[in-house]
């Protein structure tokens, strides 16, 4: 399987992922059994988990390894906040602090410090274009996306994003699924609160077999109390686990990941992203595949026409 194949796999299973999982966002696992049953056909199109993971590839094709927190903050005043005028519709609020702390004229990584959603799973969302930067290398992708992290979070919300771009590095790299899993652990400290998250999903995963496993992953990680579902280490070891149980096919791993609810869409593109860049583009559901087409950019008018199918095409040319 060449290079370009599983890039465009990685960013393809992420869309599909995005899509599948959008009408599943802050539903519970039962209320999407009652739904749907099993969530297994893409409706509608992607949110901005796709559209921020096509402007982080433009970053990196256009600065490659010497990516910086400034280049980022540069591309942010540049390219997103000239046009927006009016609500970032559909944007999380780690990206909505961003945007009004550039406007104050703060640096990163201040940008990313002075709101109060530093852990959220708005930098792993788009963490897999980093991943597929830098096949077989977790730690240099997880270098550059930290990069991208400053300036709009802080904390577990970097650390979230550091797991996913180890993982897609390591997927890339052909590694089996429980390595991908310890590679997205060799570049965030083992005390951190994702760390701990992504060691019980492995315990329950070990311990009840998939079918049973939806209701013992979120006893595990959830955090019932909190109002908002975008909780980066939450996300991060639901979406992995969710890879697990799925031992890396793309429909499979991307089903039980939208099946868990919460911040449904970002597991499935983060399932979707690992297990595509594992499996490559004819590991994507060709009927998913067809349903994936140009973003609108109804959150980020910059990347408006684009399609992650292109994306990884250039993403391969800049190697």
């Amino acid at each position: 399987m060449t290079y370009r194949d599983k890039a465009r796999g990685c960013l393809l299973g992420l869309a599909a992922g995005d899509a599948l999982g959008a009408p599943a966002e802050n539903l519970s696992p039962s209320e999407i059994r009652r739904r749907w049953g099993r969530l297994t056909e893409i409706e509608g199109g992607g949110t901005d988990d796709t559209e921020y993971a096509i402007f982080a590839a433009s970053l990196l094709v256009r600065h490659g390894h010497s990516l910086t927190s400034a280049d980022v903050a540069s591309a942010y005043r540049s390219d997103i906040i000239p046009r927006v005028t009016g609500p970032m519709r559909g944007a999380g609020f780690s990206e909505l602090g961003t945007v009004e702390a550039l406007r104050r004229g703060l640096e990163p990584p201040l940008t990313g410090l002075v709101h109060s959603h530093g852990w959220s799973d708005g930098l792993a969302m788009r963490a897999a274009p980093y991943g597929v930067f830098c096949p077989g290398d977790p730690f240099e992708a997880a270098r550059l996306v930290e990069q991208d992290g400053l300036v709009s979070g802080s904390g577990e919300g970097i650390l979230g994003g550091r797991a996913v771009a180890g993982s897609v590095a390591a997927a890339m790299g052909g590694a089996s699924p429980g390595d991908v899993v310890l590679a997205a652990l060799s570049v965030i400290p083992a005390d951190s609160w994702t760390a701990r998250n992504i060691v019980r999903v492995r315990e329950v995963l070990g311990r009840s077999p998939a079918t049973g496993a939806v209701d013992a992953l979120h006893e595990a990680v959830v955090v019932k109390h909190y109002p908002w579902t975008d909780v980066a280490p939450e996300a991060v070891a639901l979406a992995l686990a969710a890879f697990l149980v799925g031992d890396g096919d793309v429909e499979a791993s991307v089903t039980f990941g939208v099946s868990l609810g919460r911040d449904a869409d970002t597991i499935g593109a983060i399932a979707g992203a690992i297990a595509g860049a594992g499996q490559g583009e004819r590991g994507v559901p060709a009927r998913w595949a067809a349903r994936i087409g140009p973003v609108t950019g109804k959150c980020l008018p910059v990347v408006a026409g684009k399609h992650v199918l292109d994306v990884a095409e250039e993403l391969a040319e800049g190697l």
